[in-house]
């Protein structure tokens, strides 16, 4: 299951959200305040009340508690990212670094502590909606989406695909993303609000996202054989993709 919805780029109404959430008053409010806004909300108490869910309904996008009852939210999101790049907005009672960054390794998109505002978190959710990918039509030969080659670094803009000296590396699709915007503009410095908003869609999330990011892209592109540096880290600024 794909998670991708009906509607253009940037239509959000309409949209089938799945709220993963054991406490029922925290969970009955969200979804309410989301169906004002036209969206069609499906709950979840559990875990695995969330995943047979999302096995069996075309969801967009999912907000899912960390600590939940027989699965908790960490075990959904591997199992989901195991066959889908649905969005996902975390929410947990905890604050402390490390539950965000294991959510981020997971491939959270957002990360969200309680206690938190209603009115916040839907708006994060109608920002990360107008997001939601579309199948892209075939694209021609010169179309500005052929593959962009820097030494042993191949990035492919149609496949979605990158390799390192011919070996494909496997990179989520927000990882792609971030990859392949930083690539389309060499040598120019985006900060992390702004990569934010180019790559994600919004400026609501957290900064450390885009910095967990490019950890990972290094880790997984940089760190092969011949090694390189790609992505340049300018202090005070942001990053800078470097050929």
């Amino acid at each position: 299951m794909t998670g991708a919805g009906e509607g253009a780029p940037g239509t959000t109404r309409g949209a089938s959200l799945l709220v993963a959430e054991d406490d029922e008053a925290s969970r009955i409010a969200l979804a309410r305040s989301l169906e004002r806004f036209g969206y069609r909300v499906l709950e979840a108490a559990d875990g695995e009340a969330a995943l047979r869910l999302f096995q069996t309904t075309e969801i967009d996008l999912v907000v899912l508690d960390v600590a939940m009852p027989r699965m908790d939210g960490f075990a959904v999101l591997s199992r989901l990212r195991q066959t889908s790049e649905v969005p996902v907005i975390m929410l947990t009672g905890r604050a402390e670094e490390v539950d965000r960054v294991v959510g981020l390794e997971l491939g959270a998109d957002d990360y969200v502590v309680k206690p938190y505002s209603l009115r916040e978190l839907v708006a994060r959710v109608r920002a990360r909606l107008r997001r939601r990918p579309v199948e892209a039509p075939p694209q021609r030969t010169g179309d500005g989406n052929e593959p962009l080659i820097y030494g042993d670094v191949s990035i492919d803009l149609r496949a979605r695909e990158v390799a390192v000296a011919g070996e494909r590396v496997d990179l989520t699709a927000r990882e792609y993303e971030l990859l392949a915007f930083l690539a389309r503009h060499p040598r120019r410095v985006f900060s992390r609000e702004e990569l934010l908003e180019q790559v994600w869609g919004t400026r609501f999330q957290d900064p450390a996202t885009v910095t967990e990011h490019v950890r990972r892209v290094r880790t997984k592109v940089e760190g092969r054989p011949p090694q390189r540096r790609l992505v340049t880290t300018l202090r005070g600024m942001g990053y800078r993709f470097d050929p």
